[in-house]
């Protein structure tokens, strides 16, 4: 049976929270969950299983605009709905994904990010309400060292960040008794002495992404205003390469804003222009309009989301080929990647002759919601049948 609108988990279960029925409604979202009801729940995957997914106290379900976790919770939120489960998602209280979510929690507290009482407090509450479940896919830190969650009840955590230093002494305690997830094979090589359990890439709605024309002739950054993301290198590339260059992310703290300052603010001009954090909407405009997505990241990224974007709206990639950027970008097909930037300032002048079609196909192949949906059943199949294991 699939739950409607009013249901609620057992009192006895929530230890005292109740359990909300759906959020914020909008005619998309009914039509949505319609074809499920009239599906009668029935799964393609086999028996109907239900699903706790706790997403992170810092950003709603989905995010107003910057949050790539949160969009992937979201999204797979949607897409076990749609494959005929149960979902119950412990969010922040200003989430408006259209499933039951767990109360009571309160909204986003993004201006605390990694305040430690801040995220135990809501995996506390959390927890609390996971009680009839069949698993629970934990998207916090601290969930899986949670002593007190229903013991009877098997854990999946997603790691979406490094597995190296205090993280690794992280997930190397948690996978005694969660089954760890990496984003990208690269993520999941550098997991020293951690038991990974399965490997799942993010997934992009491409049906839903307009493709794009890339008639706007720019190219476009998106991502935070931080060093590792390279925004300076952007603008340096685009410079060289005679493009104009848009970019787009969030700006937000003492960090964020003095980085801005000191290396970003002092070369955009006529042809580079800063306009801020936008939404989901605006992203893919600003996409599809784009010859070339810019991506120079400095570090080891555990996967790019904005590259799966990218594609989906037909638009190529230049970046620099670290962490997850080789498993998604294709070299001459769907773009460039090179360490060097002279290298990038060629591929840059380039790419805006590849076959936007060849893209779109990629994020449909390879990066769709559906496949990381279905990937995701498989796991918690495997571990609800005891074909999995924990380290040891």
């Amino acid at each position: 049976m699939l739950f409607s609108r009013t249901h609620r988990v057992p009192a006895s279960s929530v230890a005292g929270l109740s359990v909300v029925q759906m959020g914020s409604w909008h005619s998309a979202d009914l039509r949505f969950l319609s074809a499920v009801i009239e599906s009668g729940g029935k799964s393609c995957q086999g028996s109907m299983m239900r699903i706790g997914l706790i997403s992170s106290p810092w950003v709603p379900v989905p995010p107003p605009a910057y949050g790539g976790t949160e969009a992937i919770v979201d999204r797979l939120a949607r897409g076990l709905i749609a494959a005929g489960h149960d979902v119950l998602l412990a969010a922040p209280g200003d989430s408006t994904c259209p499933v039951r979510q767990v109360t009571p929690i309160p909204v986003a507290a993004d201006y605390q990010t990694g305040e430690g009482e801040v995220e135990l407090s809501y995996v506390v509450r959390a927890y609390a309400a996971m009680g009839s479940v069949d698993l629970v896919h934990d998207h916090t830190l601290a969930g899986p060292l949670y002593a007190r969650r229903p013991p009877e009840i098997p854990i999946v955590a997603t790691n979406h960040g490094p597995f190296h230093g205090a993280f690794a002494d992280i997930y190397r305690a948690a996978a005694h008794s969660a089954y760890i997830v990496a984003i990208s094979a690269h993520q999941a090589s550098t997991a020293s002495g951690i038991e990974i359990a399965r490997v799942i890439h993010h997934g992009v709605d491409v049906e839903h992404v307009p493709l794009g024309t890339g008639r706007g002739g720019y190219a476009v950054f998106l991502g935070r205003m931080s060093p590792d993301k390279g925004p300076k290198e952007a603008l340096v590339a685009a410079r060289e390469a005679g493009l104009r260059l848009v970019l787009a992310g969030r700006c937000r703290g003492r960090l964020e804003e003095n980085y801005f300052a000191e290396h970003v603010a002092p070369l955009l001009g006529r042809k580079a222009e800063f306009v801020g954090e936008i939404d989901a909407t605006r992203r893919y405009e600003l996409l599809g309009a784009a010859a070339v997505l810019l991506n120079p990241i400095q570090w080891d990224e555990p996967f790019g989301l904005t590259m799966i974007e990218s594609l989906a709206c037909g638009t190529p990639v230049v970046a620099t080929p670290y962490g997850s950027v080789p498993e998604i970008v294709e070299q001459g097909i769907t773009g460039y990647m090179s360490a060097d930037p002279a290298q990038l300032v060629t591929a840059l002048r380039k790419a805006g002759l590849l076959d936007r079609s060849a893209c779109r196909e990629a994020a449909e192949d390879r990066f769709s919601t559906d496949l990381m949906v279905a990937e995701h059943l498989r796991l918690y199949d495997d571990v609800l049948s005891g074909r999995c294991r924990l380290s040891t």
